[in-house]
C-alpha cells in the first residue's frame, strides 16, 4: 500500500506507452514501457530501482523527473500534483527534481568552465547578483571535492571529476529529489565507490531523497534503503534492501539476484540456499 504523505514523492499506477507502428487499415500499436508502477520515496530516503536493460527503469525515472508526462497514473510531489509538462508551474517543480545521467560528458558544454556551468544553473532559475551566484557555485564545487578545479574546462577533468561537477550543477539548485540514472556505471570500480560515498554524504548533509537506477545490484544494495525490481515494464516487488536481497519474493527477483558474482564458492552456495531453498 502506498502511504498518504506530504513528505516525499508518491507515484500511483504509472503507465508509459510509445507508438511502434500501424497495421494496414488498423489502429496505431503501442509498446507499454511502464505498466502500472506504484511506489513512494520518503524525505531523505534512497529508493533503488534495478532491472535488466529494457525493463523500463529509465522511462520510470524520466516520468518521476517530470521530463515525460505519464500516459496513465499520477505523481504527487510533497503533496502537490505534477503540473502539465511545459507549464510555468512545471518549471518551478522541475527545479526541485534534478537528474544525474550516466555520461557526464554528454550533458556539459565543452566551451564553458565548470564553475560557469554550475553558476549558469543558478542564474537560469533564480534572480541573483553575480557575486552571490559565484559564491554559491564555489561552495557547491567545494562540497563535491572540486574546490580548486572550477576554472577548468570539461575535457581537463577525469570521468569521476566530471561526474562530481554534474552532481554539483544538480545540487546547487537545492532540490528535494535527485534521480541518478546509471550515474556510476561508466566509471571505474574505485571511482564508483568514491561517487557513491559522496552521494551518501550529500544525502545526509542536504537531507536529499534519491532515486537510484542501476543494473548493478551490488551498488544498489549499498546505497539504497529500499529496492524495487522491474521487469518488462512492471514493478514486480519493492521492499527493504536487506530483506529483498536476502529473501526475494518474486521468481524473477531470485534469478536476478542469483546472477550477482559471489566472492567465494561457499558464499555462492549459502546465497543459493537462502534464495532458492535448496543447494544447486
Amino acid at each position: 500500500m502506498i502511504p498518504a504523505t506530504t513528505e516525499g514523492l508518491v507515484a500511483t499506477g504509472l503507465v508509459q506507452t510509445y507508438p511502434v507502428g500501424r497495421r494496414l487499415f488498423g489502429p496505431v500499436e503501442h509498446f507499454r514501457a511502464v505498466d502500472g508502477a506504484s511506489f513512494h520515496i520518503a524525505e531523505g530516503e534512497t529508493l533503488g530501482i534495478v532491472g535488466e536493460s529494457g525493463s523500463g527503469k529509465s522511462t520510470l525515472g524520466r516520468m518521476v523527473a517530470g521530463i515525460e508526462a505519464p500516459a496513465g497514473g499520477s505523481i504527487s510531489f510533497w503533496g502537490e500534483s505534477y503540473a502539465p509538462v511545459g507549464s510555468p508551474q512545471w518549471r518551478r517543480q522541475r527545479r526541485q527534481v534534478q537528474v544525474v545521467f550516466q555520461n557526464p560528458a554528454a550533458v556539459v558544454d565543452p566551451r564553458w568552465t565548470i564553475h560557469a556551468q554550475v553558476r549558469e544553473a543558478l542564474t537560469t532559475h533564480e534572480t541573483l547578483a553575480r557575486s552571490e551566484a559565484d559564491d554559491r557555485a564555489q561552495a557547491m564545487l567545494t562540497m563535491v571535492g572540486l574546490a580548486t578545479l572550477g576554472k577548468r574546462l570539461p575535457h581537463q577533468l577525469s570521468g569521476g571529476q566530471l561526474q562530481r561537477a554534474v552532481i554539483a550543477r544538480a545540487l546547487v539548485l537545492r532540490p528535494r529529489l535527485v534521480i541518478c540514472d546509471e550515474a556510476v556505471s561508466a566509471l571505474d570500480v574505485s571511482v564508483q565507490a568514491q561517487i557513491i560515498n559522496l552521494l551518501l554524504e550529500l544525502r545526509e548533509k542536504l537531507k536529499l531523497s534519491l532515486m537510484f537506477i542501476s543494473h548493478d545490484l551490488s551498488v544498489v544494495r549499498h546505497i539504497s534503503h529500499r529496492v524495487g525490481v522491474m521487469h518488462a515494464g512492471k514493478l514486480l516487488e519493492i521492499g527493504d534492501s536487506r530483506t529483498l536481497f536476502e529473501a526475494p519474493q518474486h521468481d524473477y527477483s531470485r534469478r536476478l539476484l542469483a546472477a550477482i558474482p559471489a566472492d567465494t564458492p561457499r558464499q555462492r552456495r549459502e546465497r543459493d540456499l537462502r534464495t532458492f531453498g535448496a543447494l544447486p
